[in-house]
């Protein structure tokens, strides 16, 4: 009986590797990136790419591993929940308003230590974020803030 049980579980898994999530990648930047409208400094930008743009972009870089499921779709979903919260790629797309309480939530989020997620940083070490770090990109937030400010009312 265990064999046979053994036996339907390598199957499965077998099977499960067949049935891959549709990958987050795209070959262009979008014209809604914040990049397109807003000023990202070249130290805020390296930080977003190394830190961020996996779950909150539209062009997630995917370790060997994910091939693997059901970890790919466990990615997935991270990356799926990251998109729904905050997207950069898409981000002009949002209304003033939306931009503006993002980039607080961005700020306090950072501040908190709750971004990026403990359950990325255990197998994106490279991510974790430095003091340093987090004051730029705080400071960072607080000026879009303000030039979305600019812009118009909210």
């Amino acid at each position: 009986m265990k064999k046979k049980i053994v036996l339907v579980l390598v199957a499965l898994l077998i099977v499960i590797q067949f049935i891959r999530p549709t990958r987050n990648q795209s070959a262009a930047v979008s014209p809604n990136d914040i990049s397109q409208h807003y000023t990202v400094p070249d130290t805020v930008a390296h930080i977003l790419q190394r830190a961020c743009n996996d779950c909150h972009s539209n062009n997630t870089r995917y370790p060997w591993y994910t091939n693997i499921q059901p970890v790919g779709w466990w990615m997935q979903h991270h990356v799926n929940e990251g998109k729904e919260e905050l997207n950069f790629s898409e981000f002009a797309a949002y209304t003033a308003k939306r931009q503006n309480h993002k980039m607080e939530e961005v700020g306090e989020q950072i501040e908190k230590g709750e971004m990026p997620l403990n359950s990325y940083l255990w197998i994106h070490k490279d991510a974790s974020l430095t003091v340093q770090e987090k004051a730029i990109l705080i400071s960072w937030t607080k000026d879009l803030r303000n030039k979305i400010a600019e812009k118009g009312p909210l």
